[in-house]
This record gives C-alpha cells, sequence and structure tokens, in this order.
C-alpha cells in the first residue's frame, strides 16, 4: 500500500449533558457547536477532535471540550463509536463518543476556538432524532441543522441509544 494513501483516523465527540439530574433523562439536553473551517464545516456536532497518541478517549474527551468550550467537566465515560467515510472529504474516522457533566453544573460554554466554531448551544435529544429524520427526508435539500457526519451516523447506526444509559 501506497505511504500517501488516506490513512482511517480516530475522533473523540463528547456529549456534555446539561444536567446530571433525574428529571432530564427523558430529553437529555447537550452542548453542540456548528463548525467552521474545517471538513463538515456548516455542520452541527459535539465538542470534539483527535485522538493524541498514547491519549485516553477520557482525557482525550476532557481535553477538547475545554480547549473548544472552557468548560472543565467530569465523570468522563464511553458511549459509543461509529464509523464514518466521509467520501467527499476523502476522510475515514472512527469516532468515540463519551459522555460527560460540567464540573460546575451553572457554567456556560465559551467559544474558545472562533476559527473552528460559529456558536455553541445546548440541543435536545428529542432535537437531534427530528434533525436526523430531515436529513434523512430532506435528501440533500435544506434542513433546520445540518448535522456533523459522526452525529448522524451516531443515531443511525445505533438506533435506540441514549447518553444518559452509560
Amino acid at each position: 500500500m501506497p505511504s500517501d494513501a488516506p490513512k482511517v483516523r480516530v475522533g473523540v465527540g463528547a456529549f456534555i449533558l446539561e444536567s446530571s439530574s433525574q428529571q432530564c433523562f427523558a430529553n437529555p439536553r447537550f452542548l453542540i457547536g456548528k463548525r467552521i473551517n474545517s471538513h463538515g464545516a456548516g455542520s452541527w456536532a459535539t465538542p470534539g477532535g483527535h485522538l493524541e497518541f498514547g491519549e485516553t478517549p477520557e482525557i482525550c474527551a476532557a481535553r477538547e471540550v475545554l480547549e473548544e468550550t472552557g468548560l472543565k467537566v467530569m465523570n468522563v465515560r464511553f458511549l459509543t463509536l461509529t464509523n464514518d467515510f466521509m467520501p467527499d472529504d476523502n476522510k475515514h474516522y472512527i469516532t468515540i463518543f463519551m459522555v460527560c457533566e460540567r464540573e460546575n453544573a451553572t457554567a456556560e460554554p465559551e467559544n474558545m476556538e472562533p476559527d473552528k466554531c460559529e456558536a455553541w448551544q445546548w440541543a435536545s435529544w428529542e432535537d437531534l432524532l427530528k434533525w436526523v429524520k430531515q436529513e434523512a427526508e430532506a435528501q440533500g435539500g435544506v434542513v433546520e441543522k445540518k448535522l456533523f457526519t459522526p452525529l448522524l451516523n451516531l443515531v443511525r447506526q445505533h438506533p435506540g441509544i441514549e447518553p444518559w444509559y452509560v
């Protein structure tokens, strides 16, 4: 195989739950941001990035969340992973999704990397399911929120998964 052949990369996405209280488990809210200036530009995704050599997914998730949002997180745990082939970008990722909570439950995200993210907002799990359905029905047309491929694949590859069961 030629050395310049595309490589499969490992990404880590972090579902930061807005609340860890039992009342929110029916429809948990989590943080998403609008990507700019990289593959998936214009799409919405959880905070995250590349797993660095020797790094655990837990450490990667906490590092990326802090770098991107200024939030410190705790109780970082594995949710699932997705297989994300993006032929239009000539990219292939395995994305490890983690779930975590804010150390300070009232802290709000800051946009620490405005060259990579347009804005952060809280969204509900029902919102995510609605947006995935809209993308499937739109077949390339206009949708309320365009989702980053790993987030779409999370719902498509793992029907019924919910981030509060871990």
